[in-house]
Parts: C-alpha cells; sequence; structure tokens
C-alpha cells in the first residue's frame, strides 16, 4: 500500500534541526519557537513510526533512523535553496558576500582588498564581519575565511580549503624596547607589561602566555597583570601604542611588522594548532567573483614575505 509522503513542514524542520544539532538555532532559521518546531518533529516521529533524534539535557543527536533519513532530505532541500538562490544570482551576479572574523578584516583583509577591487572592478564585495560563523543558508554569504583547528573534520555541508596555519609570537612596540630596555634573552621580557588577547581561547587548545614562557625556559612570571581585550585587532592597537608586549596572530600581526610599527623582540613562535581556512557551501558551485575571490586571497598569502620581518622567528618561514 502507498504510504502518503510525511508533511512538508516537518521534513523541513527535522532537515534544519539535523543540520544545525540544535532546536534553537533550527528554530530561529526557521522563525518557529522552540516548541513549535519540537511538536513537528515529534509529529514526524508519530508518523514514521521511529524516533529520530536522541534528546540529551542540552543537546539532540540523530538517531539510526535519523542519520538513514537526513541526507537525502539535505539533499532534496538543499536543491529547493538553490533553485530559489539562483533566481537571487541572475540579479545580483556582480555581489560577492565575504564573511570574516572583525579582527582578521581589520588587521589583514581590508588593507589588501583593493588589489582584489581591480582585478574584478564588476564585483561589489561587501564583508561581513562578526565573531559567529556565518549560516551560508540564511545568511547570503558566499565565501567565507574561518578559524579553526589546522586539520578539521570534513563537513558534510560545507569545503574547506586551509589558507595559512597559525604561529602565536611575542610583538611589542619599538618604543617600548626604549622605555624598558634592550631585550636579550626572555627572561628580560618577563619584567615588561603584558597584554592579552582572550579572543585565543585555550579552550581550542591555543597556546598562551604560560606556555609562551615556558617554551622560553622562564618560570615564575606574574600573568594576572596587564591589559586584557576580547578582540585581536584592538589587542594589536594598544601594542602599537606601546601599551605592551602582546602574544598575537602572526598573520594579523603581519603587517605592523612589515612597517615597523611593532617588532617581534624574542624568536619563540609556538605553533598554535589552529589555521585560516576558507570555507563555502558544498554543492554550490562557486560563483566567478567567489573563485577568483579564493584564488586572490591565496595568492596574498603566499605572496607575503617574512624573511623582512625583523626578528622573525627561524620556526616560521
Amino acid at each position: 500500500m502507498h504510504t502518503p509522503a510525511p508533511p512538508l513542514s516537518a521534513l523541513r524542520a527535522f532537515e534544519a534541526a539535523a543540520r544545525h544539532l540544535s532546536l534553537t538555532r533550527a528554530a530561529e532559521e526557521l522563525h518557529v519557537t522552540p516548541g513549535a518546531l519540537s511538536h513537528q518533529i515529534r509529529g514526524l516521529e508519530d508518523l514514521l513510526g521511529v524516533k529520530l533524534f536522541e534528546r540529551k539535557v542540552r543537546a539532540i543527536a540523530l538517531t539510526a533512523a535519523g542519520r538513514q533519513l537526513y541526507p537525502g532530505l539535505q539533499t532534496g532541500f538543499g536543491h529547493i535553496r538553490d533553485a530559489v538562490a539562483s533566481l537571487d544570482a541572475a540579479h545580483a551576479s556582480n555581489i560577492l558576500v565575504v564573511s570574516t572574523s572583525p579582527g582578521l578584516t581589520s588587521k589583514w583583509l581590508a588593507p589588501r582588498l583593493y588589489r582584489f577591487s581591480n582585478d574584478f572592478a564588476d564585483v561589489d564585495v561587501r564583508i561581513s564581519s562578526s565573531f559567529t560563523n556565518a549560516n551560508f543558508e540564511t545568511d547570503g554569504v558566499d565565501i567565507a575565511v574561518r578559524h579553526m583547528r589546522a586539520d578539521p573534520p570534513p563537513d558534510p555541508a560545507v569545503e574547506i580549503e586551509k589558507l595559512a596555519d597559525i604561529s602565536l609570537i611575542a610583538v611589542c612596540s619599538p618604543r617600548l624596547i626604549e622605555k624598558y630596555g634592550a631585550v636579550k634573552n626572555a627572561n628580560d621580557l618577563a619584567r615588561f607589561p603584558l597584554i592579552h588577547d582572550e579572543s585565543i581561547s585555550p579552550r581550542v587548545g591555543a597556546p598562551n602566555w604560560r606556555e609562551w614562557f615556558d617554551s622560553a625556559g622562564v618560570a615564575g612570571v606574574d600573568l594576572r597583570r596587564g591589559l586584557h581585550f576580547n578582540s585581536a585587532d584592538h589587542a594589536l592597537d594598544a601594542a602599537g601604542e606601546g601599551a605592551g608586549v602582546l602574544l598575537a596572530h602572526d598573520l594579523m600581526a603581519y603587517d605592523d611588522l612589515r612597517t615597523g610599527r611593532l617588532i617581534i623582540p624574542i624568536k619563540v613562535a609556538l605553533p598554535a594548532g589552529r589555521a585560516f581556512h576558507l570555507v563555502w557551501p558544498k554543492g554550490r558551485r562557486p560563483s566567478r567573483a567567489a573563485e577568483g575571490f579564493r584564488r586572490w586571497i591565496k595568492a596574498e598569502v603566499e605572496a607575503m614575505d617574512w624573511k623582512k620581518i625583523k626578528g622573525r622567528s627561524p620556526a616560521k618561514k
């Protein structure tokens, strides 16, 4: 006997919840309440006679039946979204929306972006800067630069291409050296005021000042002192003004190092175990502008000449 298809709204609710593994985020995407979304999914489970999610205290996970159902629905709804998006693309093929973090935008991308515009004069580039990752399905983003593990696991929803590994280096203004004296070793640096970039989170396994001093063979440094920022660009600006020594992402500090606003007083570079990656939706053919941006930004990274940076650690070529 032919089994009638479940309601499209219930299938859509399940697909969004399975993609996010969060009822709250799925409800936000679909503009319904989490309670209404949960009711739709329970109705679908009753209709199909199987449980699709394991419900935990603060999370959900797909059951075996949910994992079997999800790929087909993801593909189907992806085709629907792409079909609708193609209408917009026909009217806005010259618009490129790039998602990056505020720090990377301010300290590295923005000063170079004019070169991309020179090569793609017909493209209207729109930079979306946020501390949170963009949603390719709802935010209109074409391509993103994301900070994540150096070797992230495959993601069924996106393509991932490594752009640049990240090392953490100590940087400061030359004026700070003039004020506190020459730095011959890391012990000398221990007397300098410190700046802490709290966007370098220990929760993701990135090294911090304690690990930097440990690697340099210096113990007993009071790490509670100094300025604290939750944004890399603000921390770099403070370091450039001579407020202290900062443990910084090497790529974001590059331009200040290249111009001499910052220097590297001690040649110790710690691999962060993190990298910047290019990310774009899987299954969606990149536009000419997005593909051009991908090639352009990779060339910009390759063109960075670390040999000209004063005090650059030989650990990073």
